[in-house]
């Protein structure tokens, strides 16, 4: 298979980034230095820079690149903060976290993900992140508190004791699920007693973190 990787990835930042607001040089530059087709199948690499989702395992998968730029985006990452990205997958996502903050913590509930993620880690040079297998819903208590959670996978709950789990002034950014097509993103914002919900973009994607009847509860 031949093809140029580069060439499509300068094209997916130009095509698909800088028109839809994505603006900030610092999200574009590491868009452009990882190399997402390590990241993905063989099978799918002929799709890794289009402007499709990509599944990866069972419902689960990469949504499309700008849905994860305006993740990055509105998540608004400082660099002497610490993440949880829960559902790492095989790393991609979590390697680009990791180039914008102080630390991340990835989870996933599969051992292989688990595996790829550490494997990524390591491929890319990434030293400020740590991965462990865990159940979505339950967060990584015992490495908290965070200044903020990203749940980048469609989802149809959010567990709010979750909000436990970051510090007065964090952030959850996450996909919730309509239906089937059609998904919403969201920033939850903590406060002392409280905490306020901004809706931020549309997402049409039949991916899900976890089965319908095994989603979150209130």
């Amino acid at each position: 298979m031949n093809i140029n990787f580069n060439k499509n990835r300068e094209v997916m930042i130009e095509n698909q980034l800088r028109p839809n607001k994505i603006t900030n040089i610092v999200i574009l530059d590491i868009f452009n230095k990882v190399s997402k087709e390590n990241f993905i199948s063989e099978d799918k690499l002929n799709i890794c820079y289009s402007d499709q989702d990509i599944t990866v395992k069972d419902s689960r998968g990469y949504l499309k690149n700008l849905h994860l730029a305006q993740i990055l985006n509105f998540s608004e990452i400082q660099n002497d903060e610490k993440v949880l990205h829960i559902g790492g997958l095989t790393g991609y996502l979590s390697v680009l976290i990791s180039k914008l903050c102080k630390e991340i913590y990835v989870t996933d509930n599969d051992q292989e993900c688990v595996e790829n993620i550490n494997a990524h880690f390591i491929e890319n040079k990434i030293t400020n992140g740590y991965v462990f297998k865990n159940f979505f819903s339950e967060g990584l208590p015992e490495k908290g508190p965070f200044d903020l959670i990203i749940i980048d996978c469609p989802q149809y709950n959010i567990n709010l004791d979750l909000l436990n789990q970051i510090n007065v002034g964090g952030r959850i950014v996450y996909i919730e699920k309509i239906n089937d097509e059609l998904s919403k993103a969201y920033k939850m914002t903590k406060y002392k007693n409280n905490y306020s919900k901004d809706f931020l973009f549309d997402v049409f994607s039949h991916l899900c973190l976890t089965k319908k009847i095994e989603g979150f509860n209130f």
